[in-house]
């Protein structure tokens, strides 16, 4: 009898082991079927599908891997949009921004070359013609930056110097674009060396941009630019008392192509402030705009010292 109970409870552990092993192999068929469609959808486009599994499921490692990936893959499909509409945006600028200076540069020069424009007329048309000559290469040197920024070939030459000196040094070449643009000028930078670790190329195009941004942008009259210690940062302020920018400009600035149309000059490719942006980041640094519409604009920046 007793050998009779143990055989019926083995065949019905048997029996149950082999309707759970059945049912396991069942739905862990239809959990790959269902991850077979759903990289089918991910395939042609669909980047939204996910596989549900329960922790202790036999798929779960393989269900949460593809969960993983599929999300990858939605990140980096959603930045390549994202490029392919900057690029967009940027063919459509390079249109505009290009072409109608050059056009107007050829149109000039065409007419003292032909001997329509004579006597002061003539040279008011060559200065013209020069000025939109100047225009169209800071045109381009901007956007030569912002390519050369995004490219894999993109280096620094990191090197430990005195910033003040630095600061200093490219200060002294702005000194007469600023009377020229009957701009006053105010330059605060102590004595005392700030050694930081920076690119000096880096470091002059970042301030370079900000100087270009105020004379070309902002109607400024009066600008000043700062150095000065705060805990173990130099900190730079460059202000102005230009129109300054609206409050919902102000979160966009750094943004790649983005314009402050209210306000401010239309003219500029869009990139200087983010070409600025990414030269600080990489620069261990960081920037930030504060400003009052009417009454002008305060770019904070930071580098850490050397200890």
């Amino acid at each position: 009898m007793y050998t009779e109970t143990v055989t019926v409870i083995a065949l019905m552990i048997a029996f149950v082991s082999v309707g759970w092993a059945v049912y396991t192999v069942r739905h862990v068929k239809k959990q790959i079927l269902e991850m077979a469609d759903a990289l089918e959808d991910v395939k042609n486009g669909n980047g939204n599908r996910r596989i549900l599994s329960e922790v202790h499921e036999l798929v779960a490692p393989l269900a949460y891997e593809f969960n993983d990936i599929v999300l990858s893959y939605e990140n980096r499909l959603s930045v390549y949009h994202q490029t392919e509409e900057t690029n967009r945006q940027l063919m459509t600028s390079l249109s505009h921004d290009v072409r109608t200076p050059l056009t107007t540069l050829i149109g000039y020069l065409d007419a003292v070359h032909k001997g329509i424009a004579c006597g002061k007329e003539r040279d008011d048309y060559i200065e013209t013609a020069r000025r939109k000559a100047h225009d169209l290469k800071e045109y381009i040197d901007v956007l030569f930056d912002w390519f050369k920024l995004g490219s894999n070939d993109f280096s620094m030459n990191i090197v430990a110097l005195d910033l003040t000196e630095l600061t200093r040094n490219i200060l002294i070449d702005w000194i007469p674009i600023f009377e020229d643009a009957q701009v006053d000028f105010r330059i605060d930078i102590p004595e005392q060396p700030f050694r930081v670790q920076i690119d000096p190329d880096g470091y002059m195009r970042i301030l370079n941009n900000l100087i270009q941004n105020v004379i070309s942008h902002s109607y400024a009259d009066k600008i000043e630019i700062a150095l000065s210690e705060q805990g173990r940062n130099v900190k730079i302020l460059l202000t102005d008392n230009g129109v300054g920018i609206e409050k919902e400009d102000l979160k966009h600035i750094f943004e790649r192509l983005y314009k402050c149309d209210k306000g401010r000059s239309e003219k500029g490719s869009g990139l200087g402030l983010s070409i600025v942006h990414q030269l600080v980041v990489k620069l261990n640094g960081t920037i930030t705009a504060e400003s009052v519409s009417g009454k002008g604009t305060v770019f904070t920046l930071f580098f850490p010292l050397m200890n």
